[in-house]
C-alpha cells in the first residue's frame, strides 16, 4: 500500500474498520501463518561476538516456531496461565525471542531490562506477580545472573529460574575454557534453578494445550524503573498484533533484512521489529547480546549489514552518532531504509547520516502506553526534519488543551497536549495499577503528557512535554529521584532536575541547587553526594550548579522553563566556543509552536552556527528572526 502523505492513512483506514481487517486474533496465530506461509526462509539470525565473519546461528520460520511452541508448552508445564507472569531478565539472544513469544501465548510475558540494580528488580518482579524468571546462567563480562540472583531472593512468588547458557553461541577452544572461568553460582534464594535448553528440550514442537482466542493482556513493559514504583503497562494481543500489521503493509515483507541491535526487552525491537516480522515474514537480525552496547557491533557495523544482505537498519540517534564516527567500509547498496525512534534525530546528523550512506531515514513516534507505534515520516513521502511524522493508518492523533469549559481540541499547528486513540490503547486500563490510570484519559484518548502541534499537512511536532522526564537517549529518567537524592544533603534548600540538551543523547540530566542560609556546599561536593544516593547511572547529573535562589511559581514550586532556558544557553554557547564561533545565545524565548528556542546573536554568514547547533534537537534562529533553522527543513 502507498504511504506517502496523511490521505493515504485515511484512505486505508476507510477501506473497513479495524475490526474488519482479517488479522490474527493471537500472537501464535501470526506467528503460524507465517512459518506455514514461509517454513524454509529464514526468521531470525544471532551473533554472540561481532564480528563480519564470527559464528552465526539462524532459525527458519519452521523452527522458530517449534522453539516457540516449546517455551509455551514449557511455562505451561511450570503452572503459568493465561493470567500469570513470566519475567524475562536477558539480553538479545535466540532463546529470548522465543521466550517472549512464548511467555506471550503461554500466559504474560514481563521484559525486565537486566542493566537495571537487583533492587529495581526485584521490584518489577513484585510489581508483575512473576512466577517464572528466564535470565542467564553465569557467563563470563555480564553479572545478569548474580543481579536476578539477588533480585529472586527479594521476590517471594518466585518459584522457578530458568537459565539460559550463551555458552552455546561459542566454538572449541572458547567453549571448552568457559567452564572454568564462569562466575560461582553464589545465590541463597529458594527457587528452583533449571536448565532452559534441557526443560525446551523435552517439550513437543506444537503447543499442547488449547489457547483462547479471546483479546487479552500478554505482556508487561516497564516504562522506566529509575523510581521505587516503576510503571508497567499492560498490552493485549490486539495491540501488538496491530504494530505487527502496521510494519507488514507500510514497510516490510518477507524478502526484507531487518538489522536490529535494539534490546528485545523493549518496545521498538518487541513490537515494531518482532512482531512485524512475525506478520510479514521478514529475516530479523540481532547482533551479539548487548545489540550497539556489544563490544564491534559499532566498529563492524557496515561490514555485518553486508554480511546479512541487510535492507532496512533498525536505530535510535544516539546509535546513528556513534556510527557516523566510523567510515562505511562495506557494501552496502541494499539496504534502502534507516528508521530511528526513541527520540528525535539532530538535523545535522540526519543529514550527515543521509549522505554517508544513501539510505532513508524513517523517524518514527511510539509510546510503551499505546503499545508503541504512533506515526512515522512517510517511507514514500516528504520528510520534515524535526517532526515525528503522519500518524499512521488507524490511529487519530489529536492536541488538546484543558479548559474551564473542559479539553478542546487545537486547530492546525495549536499547541496542547499530544492524545492518542488506536488499537494499541487499553482505554482505562494502560498501568497495571488502577490508580495510574485515573485522569490518564481524555474519553477514548491516552493523554501522553506530551506537548505538540499537528501542521496543515498532518504532519506531528513535538514541542514539549507536560510530564516532567529527563529522556537519555530515549530512556525515562524521573527527576524526582534526582532531587529526592539533592535534598537529602544537609546544606540543599531546594533542588531541580531537568534535561539539558546533548548532541548524543538528545537529553542529560542536569541540576540546580538553593542552599540554606548560610550552607556551604560546592557543585563538585553535591555531584559526589548524588553518586553515592541516585540508584541508576544512568541518572546521575552530568552537571549540577548552585544557584542563589531557584526560579519559583507563585506557590513555591520550582519553575523548570526557566531552569531549561538556562541549560540551553549554558550548552549552546559552550558547543560554539568549542567550534570556534564568536556567536553566542541572546536569550531563549517559549515559542508557541516549537517550545523554548534560542535566539543567536553573530554573524548570520558564520557557517559554523548552523553545523553546530544542527548537533541539537531544539529549535534556533537568529536574534533578529531573519533566519530560522532547526526542525523546519523539508526532505522529499
Amino acid at each position: 500500500m502507498t504511504f506517502a502523505v496523511r490521505q493515504d492513512a485515511l484512505d486505508i483506514q476507510e477501506e473497513m474498520p479495524w475490526s474488519a481487517r482479517d488479522v490474527p486474533k493471537t500472537i501464535h496465530a501470526m506467528l503460524a501463518a507465517t512459518a506455514r506461509a514461509h517454513p524454509e526462509r529464514p526468521a531470525i539470525s544471532y551473533q554472540l561476538t561481532a564480528g563480519a565473519r564470527d559464528p552465526a546461528k539462524t532459525l527458519s520460520w519452521a523452527e522458530f516456531h517449534a522453539d516457540v511452541c516449546r517455551a509455551a508448552n514449557l511455562f505451561r508445564s511450570l503452572g503459568v496461565r493465561e493470567s500469570d507472569a513470566v519475567a524475562l531478565v536477558l539480553p538479545n539472544s535466540l532463546e529470548t525471542a522465543s521466550a517472549t513469544l512464548g511467555a506471550m501465548i503461554a500466559g504474560i510475558v514481563a521484559p525486565i531490562n537486566p542493566l537495571l540494580e537487583p533492587e529495581q528488580i526485584a521490584a518489577l518482579l513484585r510489581e508483575t506477580g512473576a512466577r517464572v524468571v528466564v535470565t542467564l546462567k553465569a557467563f563470563p563480562k555480564t553479572d545478569i545472573s548474580a543481579k536476578t540472583a539477588e533480585a529472586v531472593r527479594h521476590a517471594p512468588k518466585v518459584g522457578t529460574v530458568l537459565e539460559i547458557d550463551l555458552n552455546r553461541y561459542l566454538s572449541f577452544p572458547k567453549s571448552w575454557i568457559v567452564p572454568f572461568i564462569r562466575p560461582r553460582d553464589t545465590s541463597t534464594h529458594r527457587a528452583d534453578v533449571l536448565d532452559y535448553a534441557a526443560e525446551t528440550a523435552r517439550q513437543p514442537s506444537e503447543l499442547n494445550f488449547e489457547e483462547t482466542a479471546e483479546d487479552r493482556v500478554a505482556a508487561y513493559f516497564h516504562t522506566g524503573g529509575t523510581t521505587g514504583m516503576p510503571k508497567m503497562a499492560q498490552h493485549r494481543y490486539s495491540g501488538m498484533v496491530y504494530n505487527g500489521w502496521l510494519g507488514a503493509t507500510l514497510l516490510f515483507d518477507e524478502t526484507d533484512v531487518l538489522m536490529c541491535p535494539l534490546p528485545l526487552f523493549h518496545v521498538f525491537a518487541c513490537h515494531v521489529v518482532l512482531m512485524s516480522a512475525l506478520k510479514s515474514g521478514a529475516h530479523v537480525i540481532l547482533p551479539t547480546p548487548a545489540g550497539y552496547r556489544g563490544e564491534g557491533v559499532v566498529a563492524n557495523f557496515w561490514k555485518l549489514c553486508e554480511r546479512w544482505g541487510v535492507t532496512f537498519v533498525i536505530t535510535v540517534p544516539t546509535a546513528v552518532a556513534a556510527l557516523m564516527q566510523r567510515k562505511v567500509d562495506a557494501d552496502i547498496s541494499r539496504v534502502k531504509n534507516a528508521f530511528s525512534g526513541s527520540a528525535p534525530m539532530p538535523l545535522e546528523l540526519f543529514k550527515r547520516f543521509e549522505s554517508a550512506t544513501g539510505m532513508k531515514v524513517i523517524e518514527g513516534y511510539g509510546l510503551t502506553e499505546v503499545t508503541c507505534l504512533v506515526s512515522c515520516n512517510p517511507p514514500e513521502g516528504a520528510k520534515k526534519v524535526g517532526s515525528v511524522g503522519i500518524p499512521l493508518p488507524y490511529t487519530d492523533v489529536r492536541i488538546i488543551h484543558a479548559t474551564d469549559d473542559g479539553p478542546m481540541t487545537c486547530g492546525p499547528d495549536e499547541v496542547g497536549e499530544i492524545c492518542i486513540s488506536n488499537p494499541g490503547v487499553a482505554v482505562g486500563a494502560t498501568y497495571t495499577d488502577p490508580a495510574r490510570n485515573a485522569q490518564l484519559f481524555h474519553g477514548d484518548y491516552l493523554r501522553t503528557g506530551d506537548l505538540g502541534r499537528i501542521d496543515a499537512d498532518g504532519y506531528l511536532w513535538i514541542t514539549g512535554r507536560a510530564k516532567d522526564l529527563i529522556i537519555r537517549g530515549g530512556h525515562n529518567i524521573d527527576p524526582a529521584d534526582i532531587e529526592e537524592a539533592l535534598m537529602a544533603h544537609p546544606a540543599v534548600a531546594g533542588a531541580g532536575a531537568i534535561g539539558q540538551p546533548d548532541a548524543h543523547a538528545g537529553e542529560l540530566p542536569c541540576a540546580y541547587v538553593e542552599l540554606v542560609e548560610g550552607g556551604e556546599a560546592s557543585a563538585e561536593e553535591l555531584l559526589e553526594h548524588c553518586r553515592q544516593r541516585v540508584r541508576e547511572r544512568a541518572a546521575i547529573p552530568k552537571h549540577i550548579e548552585v544557584l542563589e535562589e531557584l526560579p519559583k511559581t507563585a506557590v513555591g514550586k520550582v519553575f523548570k522553563p526557566d531552569l531549561r532556558k538556562r541549560a540551553i544557553t549554558r550548552v549552546y554557547d559552550a558547543a560554539l566556543e568549542t567550534a570556534g564561533s564568536s556567536a553566542r545565545v541572546a536569550q531563549v524565548v517559549d515559542d508557541k509552536k516549537r517550545g523554548l528556542v534560542a535566539q543567536i546573536d553573530g554573524d548570520r554568514k558564520d557557517a559554523k552556527v548552523a553545523k553546530t547547533l544542527g548537533e541539537f534537537t531544539r529549535p534556533w534562529e537568529w536574534a533578529d528572526g531573519a533566519q530560522e533553522t532547526s526542525g523546519k527543513e523539508t526532505r522529499e
